[in-house]
């Protein structure tokens, strides 16, 4: 648990880029009151539309959570280990990982960031990407494509890896 929590952290922190807030700090006071003037996300209030040929989010849900001695576990229903391995396209909401405006490996949601520091889902509407070649950070929904991995016993309590991913049009 304390790995997913950590992984939360960074996942949040990346988007501030170089800047450092520091807690009561006049730039921290300006970051939040500018994300308030921010207008609502037209994704915030429903859903993506299921796209064909893209692996929809309720398809990813098809999995339970199992506690095993002192951990919990992914238990994943048939329709998601039919994906295992298997070359697929997904849509989400890029959270970078890493610093700057094109990124190689970041987290693929099923819902809009709407907090800097906060995951917008649990661990199943969560997916760790690794492109092939960085891609550009923005704000809209995307789709990428590349071989998904079930994680059985991920160290951050992810459920999903997309590797040798690429963006695609949708």
């Amino acid at each position: 648990m304390k790995t997913w929590i950590m992984a939360l952290m960074l996942a949040a922190a990346a988007p501030l880029g170089a800047q450092s807030f520091q807690p009561g700090s006049q730039d921290l006071m300006k970051k939040r009151d500018a994300d308030a003037n921010l207008p609502p996300s037209p994704y915030a209030a429903k859903p993506l539309p299921e796209l064909k040929g893209v692996v929809s989010w309720k398809t990813l849900a098809d999995v339970k959570t199992l506690k095993q001695k002192d951990r919990f576990i992914p238990d994943f229903g048939k329709s998601v280990s039919a994906l295992d391995r298997q070359e697929v396209r997904l849509q989400g909401f890029m959270m970078p990982l890493e610093m700057g405006d094109r990124q190689k490996r970041f987290l693929l949601v099923a819902l809009p960031p709407t907090c800097s520091f906060c995951m917008p889902g649990g661990p199943e509407q969560v997916v760790e990407v690794r492109a092939k070649t960085p891609v550009k950070y923005g704000f809209e929904p995307i789709v990428v494509s590349g071989r998904l991995a079930l994680l059985r016993d991920d160290e951050m309590g992810l459920y999903y890896r997309l590797t040798d991913a690429a963006p695609v049009g949708k």
